[in-house]
């Protein structure tokens, strides 16, 4: 049985997390690395699957989303939260903007972070205490990191489509062929 302690935060022994996200790399490479870590995740890619499971397992935490292919994460974090109280929320977007993160905050998350999201901010917005913000991160990405990171998402969005990713991004195709065939920067 699981406890929460006053501040409503997830008691520590409790390590269930939800993670939703319909980007299948990102969602296997995130969930690995935070079982890694400790935690027990169960790891789906929709609004419906995410639903059953949060309904049997009533996690302490959750990474949602904001745009999935049935519907909006946004709308989970009302219902996770009438399921647990003191769930610890973050929600995860490629296209964020300042309405859905007050949307994001006023409904219940913790934090509301940009894709791609490094699984160290992911876990210290989860675990930073009571109302505190997250200390920023002490290495952050780099600019062409982050570039770099962006053209993947777009990319694998495009079903590695090199001539839509380079439309969509509004750059030359061969110039995108050459980020592509490039390591990723540091």
């Amino acid at each position: 049985m699981t406890t929460e302690t006053e501040s409503g935060a997830p008691h520590t022994a409790d390590r269930t997390l939800l993670l939703v996200d319909d980007d299948n790399a990102f969602r296997q490479r995130l969930g690995l690395t935070l079982e890694r870590r400790g935690y027990t995740v169960a790891a789906v890619a929709s609004v419906a699957e995410a639903r059953g499971i949060a309904a049997e397992l009533k996690p302490a935490y959750a990474v949602l989303d904001m745009r999935l292919g049935d519907g909006n994460g946004l709308d989970l974090v009302g219902e996770l939260r009438a399921l647990r109280p003191g769930i610890r929320i973050v929600m995860l977007t490629g296209y964020g903007n300042l309405a859905t993160a007050v949307a994001a905050v006023k409904a219940g998350a913790v934090d509301y972070l940009p894709k791609p999201a490094d699984p160290d901010a992911i876990l210290n917005a989860l675990l930073a205490p009571g109302e505190a913000k997250p200390a920023p991160p002490e290495e952050p990405m780099s600019a062409d990191r982050v570039k770099w990171e962006h053209i993947q998402r777009v990319y694998e969005l495009c079903d590695r489509n090199v001539s839509e990713t380079a439309r969509r991004l509004k750059m030359h195709r061969r110039t995108l062929q050459r980020i592509l065939s490039k390591r990723s920067p540091r």
